[in-house]
């Protein structure tokens, strides 16, 4: 599923194709074509550091989801192709129209609906593999039906079902029009109950995820030439995340005024003499991503405004990673960023910091619990959100940090170290 983000980073680079046809320097430079520069030809392979989620672990989220059915109160739930699908069983499944679905009961082994010229497909994916109960369905037969026998077969002719919160209409109407004695509520408290809470495995895998892109964006950050544009830049550290050994980029790559845009502006943007640049981006590591911004200022100083700006927003982040601990609300922890920014004069409310605080991090790049205000879901240990606090100027720049936090027993980290400054975001080489 694509993100926002990597939506408008699509449409800028379709903006950018039409010029890329008259002006050669406008395409991003090969790899085969020229050799890497030098900081990202230095990185090395970090792939063989991350160990993918096992069945044993599939198996023992399926217990965890039968639990919280019960503290539900229902009696099973429906998963469709997604994440929540991949989380429980293993399998990944692309949409269509042709419903594949697995079926959680509160008692009893789970079960699958699948078209039956996939039923191979499927087990090859499913934790349980040959041993799993796949009733299939041919192209003129109904998927619904399949679905209301096995829940019949389970002892569910009536009751309360769960349906994950990203099943279609198409298919719940149809689950609902086969098996009418069953009433279809949300399924979400078991899923993202489930998903919010990361193990031990989920959170190492997510911390390498982040040193990954970190690392990929400090080489591409010292790649940089004057005169590049933001789609030669991205696929540097394309590169660079690539020399990693994981799939990533900085999805976003914004120069200049198109900065103030926190999800990126379709203007061909060209890096000159103290440009002040806003990465945003990320890398997947066996299902689990990270989602780092940085920004800085390429070959020349900022402008006094540009660093009080920075120190605001460096301090807003500050101020949340401090907020937040377990049995806080995720409200309070946006609102103890957002007081730093209102309170430097950058309010009141969205004006300037324009978006929530933070949302959660695991399987998907925005899931749940959201940092919102409002929001009054508590935070648990092992929870792992972004703080990405922001200020955004339009005609001018705009400012956003975001790292990747994990909440302990007794307060919260960051997965990487926070951002320098605007001159030196990193470490010193």
């Amino acid at each position: 599923m694509l993100t926002r983000r990597q939506l408008l980073s699509n449409a800028t680079l379709a903006a950018g194709a039409g010029l890329a046809l008259h002006r050669a320097d406008a395409a991003p430079a090969s790899p085969a074509a020229s050799a890497l520069p030098a900081p990202i030809e230095r990185l090395r392979s970090r792939r063989a550091e991350a160990t993918p989620i096992s069945a044993a672990e599939h198996r023992a989220r399926m217990d965890e989801a039968r639990k919280m059915l019960a503290s539900q109160g229902l009696d099973a739930l429906v998963l469709a192709e997604g994440t929540s699908l991949t989380y429980f069983t293993g399998a990944s499944w692309w949409g269509s129209e042709r419903l594949f679905a697995a079926v959680i009961p509160a008692r009893g082994a789970p079960f699958y609906v699948c078209p039956a010229f996939e039923e191979g497909r499927a087990r090859e994916q499913l934790t349980d593999g040959e041993q799993a109960d796949v009733r299939t369905w041919q192209e003129d037969e109904s998927p619904y039906i399949r679905l209301a026998e096995g829940l019949r077969d389970r002892g569910i002719a009536s009751g309360r079902v769960g349906l994950e919160e990203n099943v279609r209409f198409v298919f719940a109407d149809g689950i609902a029009t086969a098996a009418p004695n069953v009433r279809l509520t949300s399924g979400t408290p078991v899923t993202a109950g489930c998903r919010m809470v990361k193990s031990p495995h989920e959170i190492a895998l997510m911390r390498l995820a982040a040193e990954v892109t970190l690392a990929a964006y400090e080489a591409t950050y010292r790649s940089i030439r004057v005169g590049m544009t933001q789609h030669e830049v991205s696929e540097l550290s394309r590169q660079a995340h690539e020399r990693l050994g994981f799939s990533g980029a900085a999805d976003l790559v914004l120069v200049g005024e198109s900065s103030a845009f926190p999800h990126g502006s379709v203007k061909p943007q060209r890096i000159g003499e103290g440009s002040i640049v806003l990465f945003d981006g990320g890398c997947d590591v066996h299902g689990y991503k990270s989602d780092i911004t940085r920004t800085f200022v390429i070959a020349g100083k900022p402008t006094a405004r540009m660093k009080s700006v920075f120190e605001v927003v460096q301090r807003a982040q500050l101020a949340a990673l401090r907020a937040a601990k377990p049995g806080i609300e995720c409200g309070a922890i946006d609102a103890a960023a957002r007081a730093v920014v209102v309170a430097a004069g950058f309010g009141p409310d969205y004006r300037t910091f324009t978006h929530r605080l933070g949302h959660g991090m695991g399987m998907d790049g925005h899931e749940w619990p959201y940092l919102v205000r409002g929001n009054g879901t508590r935070l648990v240990a092992g929870m792992t959100t972004s703080n990405e606090p922001g200020i955004y100027l339009r005609g001018e720049f705009g400012i956003r940090l975001e790292d990747d936090m994990h909440v302990l027993e007794d307060g919260a980290e960051l997965f990487t170290p926070r951002s320098r400054s605007l001159e030196e975001p990193f470490e010193p080489a």
